[in-house]
């Protein structure tokens, strides 16, 4: 029988921040796979993607939140509330915070969010929060020593939080301590999720979620920001009954997929020149998408147009969100 000390832990973390904080890279750093999409352009996260941390004492499940932001279109308005819906039962919250940047007015309206919402007020103005709060500085490959103690201090005095780790996700710079941090903020509870299990989603959302992210490496400013990716359908093909019936090479999955835009000027951006974005998207992708299908797989790719989008509540709907 387990003592208290090594009783199996597990429960959710919810990753919030501005927009392009980091959110995305620590979580892939953390897992140790690529399970969310990362790009130096804000808003990239349009979705809770929940990434699934397990060690031998311990399940955690890490869930990336969009960037938490002042909405100027239904799109926006519906990211803040997956953020609202991803923050309803958590266990835990860290807080991420980048070194290289003034705390400001988009982290002040964070934490009066997590106040409302997870802190109890004292008659002396002091809050006490009723799940742990963790502040991850990220980002600190970016200062010297002194620096870094300097913007500690700064982040201490900023919110009252149960701890404070200092990492940088691109130079795996302390995330064992994250780690540890993360795990002793959660409850006694069972595994939920099989050993082998990195992400909570389905193969569909997978496929989509990289082919949005292959493009914002391959555009970078070109990129419309109303770039909408859906997976119509995975279609396999008819199981062979055996080897010597199926002449010629074995049929690949074929991955149904549509690019969506805002406007006609924007088609040529994301096909390319002689479809060569299409043709390069493919070809980065050919390895991760036949990973998550489990064969050989197709991307069929159409780019279409679904005029104002972003604030139609019908298309929004149609897209996913």
């Amino acid at each position: 029988m387990q003592d208290a000390q090594d009783a199996y832990k597990s429960g959710f973390i919810a990753v919030v921040g501005r927009p392009n904080v980091g959110k995305s890279t620590l979580i892939n750093a953390l897992i140790g796979s690529h399970v969310a999409i990362t790009s130096s352009r804000p808003e990239t996260t349009r979705k809770a993607i929940r990434g699934v941390l397990t060690t031998d004492h311990a399940q955690i499940v890490l869930v990336d939140t969009p960037g938490i932001h002042r909405p100027r279109t239904l799109l926006g308005q519906r990211l803040n509330d997956i953020v609202d819906e991803s923050l309803s039962e958590v266990d835990a919250i860290a807080f991420l915070l980048p070194a290289d940047q003034e705390i400001g007015p988009g982290d002040r309206r964070i934490l009066s969010r997590l106040r409302s919402q997870f802190a109890t007020k004292s008659d002396d103005g002091s809050f006490s929060w009723k799940v742990p709060l963790i502040a991850v500085v990220t980002k600190i490959d970016e200062l010297n020593r002194t620096q870094l103690v300097d913007k500690l201090i700064e982040i201490n005095e900023f919110a009252g939080f149960s701890d404070i780790v200092p990492v940088s996700a691109l130079e795996h710079d302390n995330l064992d301590e994250a780690r540890k941090l993360f795990i002793d903020a959660m409850p006694e509870g069972p595994q939920m999720y099989p050993e082998d299990q990195i992400s909570e989603e389905k193969p569909e959302e997978a496929i989509a979620e990289l082919i949005r992210g292959a493009f914002l490496e391959e555009l970078d400013d070109e990129l419309p920001h109303s770039l909408a990716v859906v997976v119509d359908d995975i279609v396999y093909p008819d199981e062979v009954e055996t080897e010597e019936e199926h002449e010629g090479p074995k049929p690949k999955v074929q991955v149904l997929v549509s690019v969506y835009v805002e406007r006609d000027s924007q088609k040529p951006i994301i096909i390319g020149r002689k479809a060569e974005h299409l043709v390069r998207v493919k070809k980065r992708l050919r390895t991760p998408v036949n990973r998550i299908v489990g064969a050989k797989a197709k991307l069929d790719m159409h780019v279409k147009v679904a005029r104002e989008w972003q604030s139609d509540p019908k298309k929004l709907d149609r897209l996913g969100f």
